[in-house]
Parts: C-alpha cells; structure tokens; sequence
C-alpha cells in the first residue's frame, strides 16, 4: 500500500511539474531530474539549460527537483514507471542498479567532438559500470587535507603517523587536532588509512583486495593502520566526533574547534564563507611506504533508455559536459572539473585547489575503484559503519572487526569469480 501510494504521489508530482500549456507544435519537451538538489545548484543548472534552449529552438527542457534527502529513492520510482523522463542525474552508487534494472541508455563517445577534451578520469569513470558508457561525470569529489596553518603546525603532515603526532600537539582546553568521522561514513577511513598501510601490495582496480588476491583486512599493516585510527580518535578528536559525519566534521573546522580535516573540494567554498583566514590544503597523508589510496566520488549526466526524444536527450547530456558549461558548473559546485582546459583555470590551479593537482601528478597518490560491483557492497557500507561504532567504543576489539571485514570480502571473491 505504501509503495502505491509513493509512486501515486510521484505521478502528481510529475504531472504538477509539467508545462500547463504543453508542449508547442512541433516542440519537443525534455524531462530532466537532478539528484544532489540545493537551491544555488538548482539555479545554475536552469541558467545551464536556458542557455541549451537558446542555442537549439523548438527545444524546451523540464527540470525536476526532488528534496535531497529522498531524490534518489524519487528517481529510482520515476524510472520504475519507464515514461516522462529524458535526462536523468546518475551518482555512482546508483549507475549499477539503473543500468541492472535496464534503465540507461548508452551514449556516444570517440563519435562525439567533445570527448577528447574529458580528462582521462572523466573517460574512465563514464565506462566504469560495465565497461559501457551510461553517464557523463560531470565532476569529482576527491578528498585533500584541510589544515589551520595558524595552530603551530610547521608543516602539514605527510603520513598517517605524522598526521595522529600533529593532532596530539594541537589538541589542548577546547582545541582539538582533527575533525574525525566516527558516524556515517566513517568507516571509509579506516578503509583509506588500512589501503594506504598496505602500500604497492594493493590491488587498485580491485581496491579491498591485494595483488595476491587476499583482502586487504588479513595484513599485520592492516592492523597496524586501525590501531593508529583509533588512537587518532581517543587522544587528538572530540570526544562528540565519535558520531560525526559530514555536517559535524566540517562544522568542526570552521567553528575553530579543530585543526584538521580530510575532506572534498566542496569544502573549499564552506571554509571561504566561515572566516577562517590561516589555512590551506595539501594531498591526504600517506602510509609508511609512502602511498596514499582513495577513491573518488562523482555523478554525471545520463539518458533514459526509454526516451522518446534520443537525439535531443543525448545532445543536452553532451551540451552541458562541454569545457564552457562543465567548467561553470563546476565551479559553481567546487568540484574537480572533467575539463582538460580547466586545468589552466586560475581557480583550479592555484590556491585551496593546488592540492587537487598535486595529488594528480604523484603516481603514489593512486586512485582506486570501489568495489560496488560485489552483491555485498550496499550492506557493507552499513555494517562497516556499524562496527567502526563498536571499536571507538570498545565493544569490539582491532582485531574483531578485521576478521568480520576479512571474512565478509573473501566471501564477496568468490559469488564474482
């Protein structure tokens, strides 16, 4: 009942955001649904799509705008319905199920002009989902170190080690040296700081596995790297951060609270706006044999397989991955750009986003592949989470939680081989 009852509500909703006119003769109507929605990003993507409407009359685009918190669950009951929507918002964590389900449409590439000027990651990441392109990312969330260079810290820290003995010396009364993630998401550095301690032994295209194709969780460095995770925790955090997630991380920088943080590029924008005056970026902190491992995140444009307008649909996806367009909107959204020309943009080569660059041109600052394509991925987020629960509060021991981590992805090896 309650399922009826949700797509009901989306079918008004989908008919309350239609033109009250319709469609003019021989004018054709593209339906787009955005997913990461805010009002300053909703209101650049409508300029973006004005401006699609100018350069290709007799073609009017629909943007639909769920709330963030269920625009993902919004769109997935839309293409359940496989009508009325043309354009569609693809987040990484949500390629593989739409394109399962049959969702997506394949769109051009080496055909089309403008994909020699996608970065090669922007190439990668648009094929990354079987080896087919269902989206075309129109930028990246890669995290980088934010640190107050006002709080005695020399230099930023270049390894984990490094990182947990600069945030006992700037912790102190109401200070502390770093803005941990022991809520939501937390888990996913553990996972950071465990991939980095294994060093050239990991396997980035198979980023929870190494080379020998034991997981990464077996490793006396795996051990090594979530007792130090821990104590980054207990002797140089908030105490409260043992809930944190996003919101409380960074709001722990900015507040002056502490003194580091790891995080995206989105941030750059939210400490410009806080006041803080003294501090700066560097690439995340590396493991004892000197590499860094993460992946990024990203989301982008794709088509409907059920589209009735192809051609249109396709031409505004590539439209608005354009150098002109995806740069503004990157830009607009402090993201890492796809662009090629973006690289010689003043904003994305100098300043917070250096560090972005830096970490780009080392060869052991690796970026990895998340391992979504396993059965187990989406319940892992949530146990893992859970247990990194239970270690920082003593319920678990270093050891339990790897041998359950272990165990769970030695299991996900063999339903994929």
């Amino acid at each position: 009942m309650k399922s009826f009852l949700a797509l009901a509500a989306l079918t008004v909703l989908l008919a309350g955001c239609g033109s009250s006119s319709g469609s003019g003769p021989g004018e054709v109507r593209l339906r787009m649904v955005e997913s990461l929605t805010s009002p300053e990003r909703t209101k650049l993507l409508k300029s973006l799509l004005a401006d699609f409407e100018k350069t290709n009359p007799g073609v009017k685009v629909e943007l639909i705008s769920p709330p963030l918190d269920s625009a993902d669950q919004k769109i997935t009951q839309i293409l359940q319905t496989k009508k009325d929507l043309d354009v569609l918002e693809v987040r990484d964590h949500t390629a593989k199920s739409f394109s399962n389900n049959g969702w997506l449409g394949e769109l051009p590439t080496t055909e089309w002009s403008g994909w020699a000027g996608l970065t090669d990651l922007t190439q990668k990441k648009a094929v990354e989902v079987g080896g087919k392109p269902y989206l075309i990312p129109y930028g990246f969330y890669q995290r980088t170190l934010f640190y107050r260079t006002d709080w005695g810290l020399a230099a930023p820290p270049k390894t984990w080690q490094e990182l947990y003995e600069a945030g006992k010396k700037m912790t102190g009364g109401e200070r502390f040296g770093y803005s941990f993630r022991g809520g939501k998401g937390g888990a996913d550095y553990a996972v950071m700081m465990i991939s980095a301690y294994n060093g050239e032994a990991l396997n980035p295209d198979k980023s929870f596995y190494l080379k020998d194709k034991r997981t990464i969780f077996a490793t006396a460095e795996a051990a090594q790297a979530l007792d130090l995770f821990v104590k980054i925790f207990k002797e140089a955090s908030p105490p409260d951060s043992v809930s944190w997630a996003y919101p409380e991380m960074v709001q722990g920088f900015t507040s002056g609270v502490t003194g580091m943080l790891i995080q995206d590029p989105e941030v750059i924008k939210t400490v410009e706006e806080s006041g803080v005056k003294a501090w700066s970026t560097a690439p995340i902190p590396k493991g004892p044999t000197g590499y860094a491992y993460q992946p990024v995140g990203y989301a982008g444009w794709g088509v409907t397989s059920f589209t009735k307008h192809r051609d249109q649909a396709v031409k505004l996806v590539q439209f608005l991955s354009e150098s002109q367009q995806s740069i503004r909107f990157a830009k607009g959204n402090s993201l890492i750009p796809i662009s090629k020309q973006a690289q010689s943009d003043p904003q994305f080569s100098q300043g917070a986003w250096k560090a972005y660059l830096e970490a780009q041109q080392d060869p052991k600052q690796v970026i990895t592949i998340r391992p979504v394509d396993y059965p187990g991925w989406s319940q892992f987020l949530v146990d893992s989470d859970r247990d990194v629960q239970a270690l920082l509060t003593g319920k678990k021991s270093t050891a339990d939680v790897l041998k359950a981590w272990d165990a769970f992805w030695t299991d996900q090896a063999k339903k994929v081989s």
